[in-house]
């Protein structure tokens, strides 16, 4: 195993070129709506963040599963947790039997028609995350456009996600866009379309030592061999601190594996590992970052 940085680019994927490794906003592929997670606060589907297609030996559950879905709650609908709730939505999601109320009956449904590889997801604050593992046949399929439910008094209540009605580019565009990286890696302003996407490449890091290695926090787990970014060394005033090793610098803040640059604390994860940024799809961290273990199928971020 080794790590990979990874790059967004400026442009749309394309599925013919070899070096398209997926691509992040945009709509998932090879899943049906009715597959599609919805969000428990608010029985809105969740917004695709990206879909990655894994290096082989970041396939961890087979040859079989050769990608990941990601999706996460809509931008607009929370701030320091679910912004815009309906309670019955989620209790009728996890409930064992149909519910008598017509209007959420649709979610009950949902919940009995997910995807068999969906892995959901919740942070402290509440917040729903999902992965969907995929098959080749799936990350080459068709993408899907998110279901819609018309004339639910639930929703009806609810604004519906920006994302829904532009595109997940667009929103955070209209979101983030006045920052320079977001200028950046879009090159463009995107326009108002549901599959607006941006292409994601990764290439190998050369110089991480820490490829096939499970990261761990010095202060809470037990050592491993994995290796540390930083080192305690004099300062030009003869006190201690924290530098980093030289063969850090370069290496890409999105990535596969190897080195892990946490925002706060080190999640207790598998060697299987995403480390991303809000821009790798579009949320609100903080000014922080994230990480998803593709192998155990965990989640976290912190705030910068």
């Amino acid at each position: 195993m080794q790590a990979y940085d990874i790059e967004v680019l400026p442009r749309l994927f394309d599925r013919s070129d070899a070096n398209d490794h997926g691509w992040c906003f945009g709509l998932p592929p090879g899943i049906t709506p009715e597959q599609w997670p919805l969000d428990p606060a608010n029985g809105y589907p969740l917004q695709h963040g990206f879909t990655l297609l894994l290096p082989e030996d970041y396939r961890c559950h087979g040859p079989d599963i050769v990608a990941v879905s990601f999706f996460a709650s809509a931008i607009d609908h929370n701030d320091g947790g679910p912004l815009i709730e309906a309670p019955e939505i989620g209790e009728a999601m996890a409930a064992a039997d149909a519910p008598s109320d017509p209007d959420l009956r649709p979610f009950w449904q949902a919940a009995r028609t997910a995807h068999p590889r969906l892995h959901r997801m919740e942070d402290i604050l509440g917040i729903a995350f999902a992965a969907i593992l995929l098959t080749k046949e799936e990350f080459n399929g068709p993408l899907c456009q998110p279901p819609r439910l018309t004339g639910n008094k639930y929703l009806d209540a609810m604004p519906l996600p920006k994302w829904m009605a532009v595109g997940a580019a667009a929103a955070y565009w209209e979101f983030a866009g006045n920052m320079r990286v977001v200028q950046d890696t879009f090159g463009k302003k995107p326009i108002d379309d549901l599959a607006e996407n941006r292409v994601i490449h990764w290439t190998p890091r050369e110089a991480d030592p820490n490829g096939g290695r499970a990261p761990y926090d010095e202060f809470q787990h037990e050592p491993t061999d994995y290796v540390q970014p930083f080192f305690s060394a004099k300062n030009a005033e003869g006190k201690d601190e924290y530098q980093e090793h030289k063969w850090v610098a370069g290496l890409a803040a999105n990535h596969i594996g190897g080195t892990m640059m946490p925002s706060q604390a080190v999640p207790e994860f598998s060697p299987y590992y995403i480390e991303f940024e809000e821009m790798f799809g579009g949320y609100n961290f903080g000014g922080g970052n994230a990480q998803l273990d593709v192998r155990d199928m965990k989640f976290d971020w912190a705030c910068g």
